[in-house]
C-alpha cells in the first residue's frame, strides 16, 4: 500500500498550538468529576469500570496503517484485528467474579511474537462480607499504583506484563497489560485504606506460545506489597507503600495527589530501594546492588473548554547517565539489549525525561476528541511524539493515530526502526 500522506512533526505542533490558545479558567474538579474522573485519584490510567451488579462489555477493533522505516527499509504496511472482553458479575451475595481478556491478531508480528497473541489481563474472585469493610481478592489481578502519566515508579507489578504493544499511549499500555496472580486483602475505613498483596512464584520463564497464560513473565518470583492510603484533607490524597521481592531488600514508596486550585492539580511518586541497575539487568551480568531513587512530579491544568495539559518530570536513578549512555553506543548489541530491557520493565531508559500530555474533548464538534503527547529524553534530546483524533458514535469509534520519533542515530528514540507511523482504527462496541 502506497503511503500518500507523510506528515511531519510541525503538523502535530500546529494542531497542538491551536489547542494551547487562550482559554478561560474552569472549576476543573467539578468538570472532571462530571466526566467520571477524579483528579485526586492515585492511579492515573483510565481503567474501564464495570457495575458490581453485573456487566459484560465487548468490542471488536481493526486497524490498517503504514510505517516509514529507518536503515533504508522503506515503508511497511501493518494490519491488526483485536477482540476485547470485560465481565464483572455477582455470583452470590458478597462474591463477585471479574474477567478481562484481549486477543490481538497482528501482521507483521513483532519480533519474537506469534501472529495471534492472547492476553489474559484479569481473572479473579472478590469476596466482601455483606456490610463489611474488608475485601479479599484472589486470581490474576492488574494491581496498578501511581498517578504518573508516563512513568510510574510505585507501580511495582508492571515489569514483564506487556505481551504486545498496540498503542504508544501510556494509558493504553497500563490498561492492556497482564495482571499478576496474587492474594489481596483490603481493609477500608472513612478517609483511608490498608491493603496487602502477596504474589507467589509460579513459573520461571516467559511463555512463548501466543495463547500462554505467561505466568513466567508476571509470577517469576515471590513478591509482596503493603499499601496504606490516607486522605489527608479534601485536597490531598497520599499512599505509603512497602514492596519486597525474593533476594532484594524492601523498597519504600510514596504517592501523592493535590488539588492546587479550581483548575490545577499536582501529582508525585517517589521510591527508594536497593537493586541492580538497568544495564546489569539487561546484560544479565553479576552486579553489586545499589541504593537509588526513582521520582516523578507533574501538574495538570484544565480549562472550561475541556482542555487538559499535563507536564511531568521523570527521574530513574537506576538508568544510565548521559555520558554512560553515549559510551554505550560503541556497543550496539549492548545498547539494544539495554533499551529492550527498559521497555520490558516499563522503565525510562534515561536518567531524566519529560512528558507533555494533552487531551481535548469536543474538538470543534461534540464527539471528536484529541489526545497527544511528546516524550523527551533529557539526556540525548531524542523525542517521541504521538497524536490521536477519535470520533465517537453510539456503538462505533473511528480514530486516526500518528507517531513520530526524532533523534540522532545513537539516541534512544533515533534508534527505533519506525520513523513515522500512521494508522486508522475502527472500533465496534457490542
Amino acid at each position: 500500500m502506497q503511503c500518500l500522506f507523510r506528515p511531519r512533526l510541525g503538523e502535530l505542533l500546529v494542531i497542538a498550538g491551536m489547542i494551547f490558545g487562550p482559554c478561560s479558567l474552569a472549576l476543573a474538579q467539578t468538570l472532571a468529576q462530571s466526566e467520571g474522573f477524579d483528579p485526586l485519584a492515585l492511579e492515573s490510567a483510565p481503567v474501564e469500570k464495570v457495575e458490581s451488579s453485573g456487566s459484560l462489555k465487548m468490542f471488536l477493533e481493526g486497524s490498517i496503517g503504514t510505517s516509514s522505516r529507518r536503515y533504508g527499509q522503506g515503508y511497511q504496511d501493518m494490519q491488526r484485528a483485536s477482540f476485547d472482553i470485560l465481565y464483572s458479575g455477582n455470583l452470590s451475595p458478597g462474591l463477585r467474579a471479574v474477567l478481562s481478556n484481549r486477543t490481538d491478531v497482528i501482521h507483521p508480528a513483532a519480533l519474537g511474537n506469534e501472529v495471534t497473541v492472547n492476553t489474559l489481563r484479569e481473572a479473579y474472585l472478590s469476596w466482601q462480607p455483606e456490610g463489611g469493610n474488608t475485601v479479599f481478592d484472589f486470581g490474576r489481578i492488574n494491581q496498578r499504583s501511581g498517578p504518573g502519566y508516563g512513568y510510574n515508579p510505585t507501580d511495582f507489578f508492571r515489569d514483564g506484563s506487556l505481551r504486545v504493544i498496540t498503542s504508544a499511549d501510556p494509558f493504553a499500555l497500563r490498561q492492556n497489560r497482564m495482571g499478576t496472580v496474587m492474594l489481596r486483602g483490603q481493609r477500608l475505613w472513612e478517609g483511608g485504606s490498608l491493603s496487602l498483596a502477596l504474589s507467589p512464584k509460579l513459573a520461571t520463564r516467559p511463555g512463548a506460545d501466543g495463547w500462554s497464560l505467561d505466568l513466567g513473565s508476571t509470577n517469576n518470583r515471590d513478591r509482596g506489597l503493603l499499601t496504606l492510603g490516607t486522605k489527608i484533607s479534601e485536597s490531598i490524597n497520599t499512599q505509603l507503600l512497602v514492596y519486597k521481592e525474593t533476594g532484594l531488600s524492601p523498597t519504600v514508596g510514596v504517592n501523592m495527589t493535590a488539588l492546587l486550585s479550581d483548575a490545577a492539580t499536582a501529582h508525585m511518586e517517589w521510591t527508594r530501594g536497593k537493586e541492580p541497575d538497568l544495564l546489569s539487568r539487561a546484560l544479565t551480568v553479576p552486579s553489586n546492588t545499589v541504593t537509588r531513587n526513582r521520582f516523578v512530579a507533574g501538574a495538570t491544568y484544565t480549562t472550561l473548554g475541556k482542555t487538559s495539559i499535563t507536564a511531568e518530570y521523570q527521574y530513574n536513578g537506576f538508568a544510565l547517565g548521559k555520558t554512560a549512555f553515549a559510551n554505550l553506543a560503541n556497543m550496539p548489541g549492548a545498547q539494544q539489549a539495554y533499551l529492550q530491557e527498559g521497555l520490558r520493565r516499563q522503565e525510562i531508559a534515561s536518567r531524566q525525561a519529560i512528558i507533555l500530555y494533552l487531551t481535548q474533548q469536543e474538538l470543534f464538534v461534540k464527539d471528536l476528541e484529541l489526545t497527544a503527547y511528546i516524550r523527551i529524553n533529557s539526556d540525548d534530546e531524542s523525542k517521541l511524539a504521538w497524536l490521536e483524533l477519535r470520533h465517537h458514535w453510539p456503538s462505533f469509534d473511528l480514530a486516526f493515530q500518528y507517531q513520530r520519533t526524532i533523534g540522532k542515530s545513537n539516541s534512544e528514540f533515533g534508534l527505533l526502526p519506525d520513523r513515522r507511523v500512521l494508522q486508522i482504527l475502527g472500533t465496534y462496541y457490542f
